[in-house]
């Protein structure tokens, strides 16, 4: 009950995880990791998030739904792990920014989910991760993470 002593701390509620909207899984257990499918920046079942980070919405905007996104992903591991006081560690992020052309800060907005992780799992959220920009991603979100864990054995 660690880290829900955490996220409580941090004034964190977590959502009903989301389900998959093609032909996926949101969640997949192989051996001791766990694969979140991409999380969207979604509350409610509404994206609250949307458009190109540099033209439709603020770099700082773009931090924010990096980490509802972490949110949501991390709801996702709750549900597959059942307590997330299993989780050994946050080991690789896979961030995707929908970008304006020429624009470069994706690695600041995907920021807004690592920084999550650290807050939440201290040195076991720190993780290997890619912040690639995109010209268009589901639902016209602004951000989408993904995320591999490690469970403890």
């Amino acid at each position: 009950m660690q880290i829900e002593t955490k996220l409580s701390e941090l004034g964190l509620t977590l959502p009903t995880p989301a389900t998959a909207i093609a032909n996926y899984v949101s969640v997949l257990r192989t051996g001791n990791l766990i694969f979140v499918s991409g999380q969207l920046p979604m509350r409610d079942g509404a994206v609250t998030c949307a458009g190109k980070v540099d033209a439709d919405v603020t770099e700082d905007r773009g931090y924010e739904a990096a980490r509802l996104c972490a949110i949501n992903a991390i709801a996702q591991l709750k549900a597959e792990a059942g307590d997330l006081d299993l989780i050994a560690r946050i080991v690789r992020i896979e961030g995707f920014v929908s970008s304006s052309p020429g624009w470069t800060g994706q690695p600041k907005v995907i920021n807004g989910a690592s920084d999550l992780f650290v807050e939440v799992f201290g040195d076991a959220g720190r993780h290997t991760r890619i912040a690639v920009g995109a010209a268009e991603l589901p639902l016209n979100a602004a951000v989408e993470v993904a995320v591999t864990a490690q469970l403890k054995t």
